[in-house]
């Protein structure tokens, strides 16, 4: 019995070793484009402590995002938080879709789901969103919802 737990520990580090060895896409880069999001520094500070690390070309990669098979989770998590929303690069996005992103943001935050919890547990706890936070990101978020609305509301007339 010993042997053959000796035998499957040793096959399990040797494919723990091998899974190293499968490349990831992205792992580890960020593209360089940049875009400085307008807004209060409060709000500012709450994004990149809490968003940016998915949503944004401003992705911090810890030592453990290198270790697979959790390398291959984060890359694929921090791909679609670009894909779906990325801050840095509202420079090509107009005026009303960068609107139209901030209240699907406040509406991800308001039910929840972001920033999910996976991503804050374990490792990212200063990511938790207080009812501060809060706040301050729906003041930002839906700044010129009312602007918008008027402005369809013009058009309609």
């Amino acid at each position: 019995m010993r042997k053959t737990l000796r035998w499957l520990a040793l096959g399990l580090v040797a494919v723990g070793v091998a899974l190293q060895f499968v490349p990831v896409k992205d792992l580890g880069s960020n593209p360089p484009h940049r875009f400085q999001v307008d807004a209060p520094p409060e709000a500012l500070a709450i994004l990149k402590r809490s968003c940016f690390d998915c949503h944004s070309n401003e992705t911090h990669w810890p030592l453990y995002a290198r270790i697979a098979p959790g390398s291959w989770l984060l890359a694929d998590d921090v791909h679609k938080g670009r894909n779906h929303l990325n801050f840095s690069e509202w420079g090509d996005v107009d005026p009303d879709e960068r609107q139209d992103d901030l209240e699907a943001c406040w509406d991800q935050v308001e039910q929840g789901a972001m920033p999910p919890k996976k991503y804050i547990y374990p490792f990212h706890m200063k990511a938790k969103l207080s009812d501060a936070d809060k706040a301050t990101l729906k003041a930002f978020f839906l700044r010129n919802a009312e602007k918008k609305a008027d402005k369809k509301d013009d058009k309609a007339d």
